[in-house]
C-alpha cells in the first residue's frame, strides 16, 4: 500500500505561483512512476506531468510554467508559475506500481483573474 498527502493548494491571483508538495509513505519501494494529475469543475481529470521510467512527460498546456522535483525518496514538489485562470482545478498526487495506482485526497488551486 502507498499513502500519498498533498499540500500547498490555494488561491492565487493570474500570474502568480504556488508550489504543491505531496508526502509519499507505505511502500514507497514499489513505486514505478510519480506525478501529478488536475480535475477541473466539470471536466474528466487530465495529466499535468509525470516522472516514469527515469523520463518527465509534461502536458502542453504547463510546459515552461510547471516544474515537477523529487528531493528524496518519499517527497515530490510542483513549482507552479505564471498562474492561468484555467490553471484552477483540483490538484491530485499520483504514484503508480506494478499492481495499482495511488491518489491523494486532492489540494484546490484557485487561480482569480
Amino acid at each position: 500500500q502507498v499513502q500519498l498527502v498533498e499540500s500547498g493548494g490555494g488561491l492565487v491571483q493570474a500570474g502568480g505561483s504556488l508550489r504543491l508538495s505531496c508526502a509519499a509513505s507505505g511502500s514507497i519501494k514499489s513505486i514505478n512512476a510519480m506525478g501529478w494529475y488536475r480535475q477541473a469543475p466539470g471536466k474528466q481529470r487530465e495529466l499535468v506531468v509525470i516522472i516514469s521510467g527515469g523520463s518527465t512527460n509534461y502536458a502542453d498546456f504547463v510546459k515552461g510554467r510547471f516544474t515537477i522535483s523529487r528531493d528524496n525518496a518519499n517527497m515530490m514538489y510542483l513549482q507552479m508559475n505564471s498562474l492561468k485562470p484555467e490553471d484552477t482545478a483540483v490538484y491530485y498526487c499520483h504514484a503508480r506500481t506494478v499492481l495499482r495506482p495511488y491518489w491523494g485526497q486532492g489540494t484546490q488551486v484557485t487561480v482569480s483573474s
